[in-house]
């Protein structure tokens, strides 16, 4: 058995080269042929892009309003036609968030699944480059016992016409790409990884992005928190000195029952803020891919975040090849510009190229005999003629998927301007409207201390005290509020700037040890 099995794999590597042999020919000239030949269908021109000088109608300044000695009150400055740093968000000088958003990005699974849809599109493109560029080599082999019946050979009856078939070949196929159509579906799967890469890039701006704006989110809250709970300290202060009034009756009942009820407002609005509070800590925790439940979560505190002072702020012209989204619908069109070729090369002649080459006996030990060897090479041309218009309605298909493609990139690009209009616009208005706040919270405070003096010593109303109150406890939410948008509005104009991605060294999804070490040399330094 061992020497008949060295016996097939010698005969087999000897049909192999004959084949080859045989084949070459062919095979050179079909390459030829397709590499001298144009590919049907129209090239891919990459979208000019948009022909504007600015972002916004109106020109930002340079340099936004200033708040002095205000969390988030920090001068920012515009830098016109900087880069973007690929981990903008070390900005922020805050090692806490730089920890979380590395533990998101080794352990993300949504980031993971576009990691893993890139790694399966790549292997596409390899898996058409196969089978688009080069011929189809198989070996076979069968053994089989018949009988046949006499007569089929023309003898009498009775004799014994049981015998064995061995049969062992190797097949070579080859499709000439004269026209291209192979060339443009592998352009077409190629565009497809692309597409998919842009969609890891989208998926890691999002995802940092998101713990950006909730990490400061979570900080607004907190600082809400403890704001609410400072005003309720000093409400049910007034209220009990309010009660101690009504005994000896210098005030009425409903001014205690409306102070009352100002504490109660108080409280339910404590109640909603750490269960928003909760929520956002919840959703960092699914962001860097763990349980709520043991997720260990940074408190973020407003005032240990650095405002970024420089902002760079890229051209018009350049931002269409920064937004992954962008680079995305841009692959789309390039993938169904190539689908017409595909289409368009259907339409046209089919040219096969075929061998085979093998051997036939009834015996083994005959079956690579020099009288068992069997072969045969061949051409086939096949020109489509009527097919109820199926070809002709694909094409058209083709092109109108072109056209859709080419209109949703121009809906993306139109909504990525938007964007980076919008961030720069809050930022302006956010800066101002910061320094009007924090005068507001600032002259509130100074009334309520003063008409709280006055009340006490009998020379004020108790309506101008829950008035001036109340005005307070939104004076201060509120600033608190737009001390967080700052924040908040500067990650979002990074964001819509694309994020410096192109800038990043290493892969988008980065499963590692460091994101532990990180966190524990943090836990040293606390």
């Amino acid at each position: 058995m061992g020497l008949l099995n060295k016996v097939f794999f010698a005969s087999h590597w000897l049909m192999v080269h004959k084949t080859y042999l045989r084949m070459r020919y062919w095979v050179l000239l079909g390459f030829a042929g397709c590499l001298g030949a144009c590919a049907v269908g129209p090239d891919f021109k990459q979208p000019d892009p948009p022909k504007v000088a600015s972002f916004t109608e109106i020109p930002i300044a340079a340099k936004l309003t200033t708040v002095p000695d205000v969390t988030g009150g920090t001068e920012q400055t515009f830098i016109f036609d900087a880069n973007i740093p690929a981990q903008w968000w070390e900005l922020y000088k805050s090692p806490e968030l730089d920890v979380l958003i590395k533990k998101a990005l080794a352990q993300n699974p949504s980031l993971g699944a576009a990691d893993a849809a890139l790694r399966a599109a790549q292997e596409n493109v390899n898996a058409q480059i196969g089978g688009q560029y080069f011929p189809s080599i198989g070996l076979g082999a069968n053994a089989t016992r018949q009988e046949m019946p006499s007569a089929a050979f023309g003898l009498p009856g009775g004799s014994d016409n049981t015998y064995n078939l061995y049969n062992a070949s190797i097949s070579v196929n080859y499709r000439v790409d004269v026209f291209g159509g192979a060339r443009r579906a592998v352009e077409s799967a190629r565009a497809q990884a692309e597409y998919q890469q842009f969609q890891l890039e989208s998926a890691y701006l999002s995802l940092t992005a998101n713990i950006v704006t909730s990490a400061i989110r979570e900080a607004a809250l907190r600082a809400q928190l403890n704001a609410t709970k400072e005003i309720l300290k000093a409400q049910q202060n007034l209220a009990d000195v309010t009660e101690k009034q009504l005994q000896i009756g210098t005030v009425s009942k409903v001014d205690v029952t409306s102070q009352k009820t100002l504490v109660a407002n108080s409280q339910v609005d404590l109640i909603g803020y750490e269960k928003n509070l909760t929520f956002t800590r919840n959703q960092l925790a699914i962001y860097t891919g763990d349980f709520p439940s043991s997720a260990e979560i940074t408190k973020f505190d407003l005032n240990n975040l650095h405002l970024p002072e420089k902002l760079p702020l890229s051209l018009p012209s350049i931002l269409v090849r920064q937004r992954p989204d962008i680079r995305a619908a841009e692959a789309i069109i390039k993938s169904t510009n190539a689908l017409v070729g595909v289409a368009t090369s259907n339409l046209l002649p089919q040219i096969n190229i075929s061998a085979a080459t093998g051997s036939e006996a009834l015996t083994t030990a005959a079956l690579f005999g020099p009288g068992a060897a069997l072969w045969s090479v061949g051409g086939g041309l096949f020109q489509p003629l009527f097919q109820g218009g199926q070809l002709l309605a694909q094409r058209r298909g083709a092109i109108a998927n072109y056209e859709q493609a080419a209109y949703q990139y121009q809906a993306v690009v139109l909504a990525a301007f938007k964007e980076v209009a919008d961030a720069l616009r809050a930022l302006e208005t956010g800066a101002q409207a910061l320094k009007s706040a924090s005068d507001a919270e600032r002259y509130a405070y100074e009334t309520l201390d003063l008409v709280q003096h006055q009340y006490k010593l009998g020379t004020n109303s108790y309506l101008a005290v829950l008035y001036y109150q109340n005005l307070y406890q939104q004076a201060k939410i509120k600033s608190v509020q737009l001390q967080a948008n700052r924040f908040a509005d500067t990650a979002a104009l990074f964001a819509a700037l694309g994020g410096g991605w192109w800038n990043r060294s290493g892969p988008a999804f980065q499963p590692n040890s460091i994101v532990s070490k990180d966190k524990d040399e943090i836990s040293r330094d606390n």
